[in-house]
């Protein structure tokens, strides 16, 4: 994963700001009593539409919904599939973080519908991390192999 050494003047630069700045907005409205793990995700479509979601925890565990499927989910209510080409995960802590297994898969999923490999912002306080979807999860099973 590469450091995202864009510049801030760049338009590219101020629209990963955006994106980053709405999955942080998005982690305030978090449902985490258990853990205090407040997660926010943002989706960019190649119109330039933002989706958000955030981490929804639940008392059986198992039953957590991560922010990335939430805003995945949000997409898919709103007729979306295809065009994603950004997200960005944020986390409370300083530590950066990146989307679970579980959220590469789903992400995968509405990324194949499209064709696309999105670039992944992996948030910390003070840094970001950005690599694309496959290289975060290579070899992946999407769409194209059910062909």
């Amino acid at each position: 994963m590469d450091q995202n050494d864009s510049s801030p003047e760049t338009p590219d630069a101020r629209k990963d700001s955006d994106l980053i700045a709405a999955a942080r907005g998005a982690a305030v409205h978090s449902y985490a009593p258990y853990s205090r793990f407040k997660v926010g995700a943002a989706l960019r479509f190649a119109d330039g539409t933002i989706v958000t979601g955030t981490n929804v925890e639940n008392a059986s565990y198992g039953l957590t919904l991560c922010a990335e499927t939430v805003a995945v989910g949000q997409a898919m209510a709103q007729g979306r599939r295809g065009g994603l080409v950004a997200v960005a995960v944020t986390a409370s802590g300083a530590d950066v973080v990146t989307p679970c297994g579980r959220c590469r898969q789903v992400l995968m999923e509405l990324a194949g519908l499209g064709g696309t490999d999105p670039l992944i912002h992996c948030c910390g306080e003070s840094e970001v991390r950005t690599a694309r979807l496959s290289e975060l999860l290579p070899a992946a099973f999407g769409p194209a192999r059910l062909a």
